[in-house]
């Protein structure tokens, strides 16, 4: 198979919501009206979000990895379902917003402080604080 680079689906400079719309409508094959899109409280943080500069960034949307909907039993890609976002998360370092669809778990980050800082080597050559 040859390479192929991957390219965005949406020009940058729409809206964030906007953005949700299309990826849910068009991507995830969902039928969810743009009022069911998002809670207002998602809506508010893309646009403090947008006003601090952040607009730009990238969206990825989590949900199951079963389906293209937030139902993990609909397996594959329906049509027809609702995919509401029901919060969003910015992950500003490594430049994107995490939308979260359904009730899924997600990975925790990074401590402030890596665990490496309280490894040292003691004056008898030995290892200190792996544990």
């Amino acid at each position: 198979m040859p390479f192929r680079p991957t390219r965005a689906l949406l020009r940058a400079a729409i809206p964030a919501f906007a953005c949700l719309i299309a990826a849910t409508a068009g991507l995830a094959r969902a039928e969810t009206p743009q009022t069911a899109v998002a809670p207002q409280s998602v809506r508010n943080q893309l646009k403090t979000w947008e006003g601090m500069g952040l607009g730009h960034l990238p969206i990825c949307i989590a949900k199951t990895q079963y389906s293209f909907s937030t139902d993990p039993n609909a397996k594959g890609a329906p049509t027809g379902h609702e995919l509401e976002i029901r919060e969003v998360r910015l992950s500003n370092g490594a430049e994107f917003v995490v939308a979260i669809a359904g009730e899924i778990m997600t990975m925790p980050g990074l401590p402030r402080v890596p665990a490496a800082t309280k490894i040292a080597l003691n004056d008898e050559g030995k290892i200190e604080g792996l544990f």
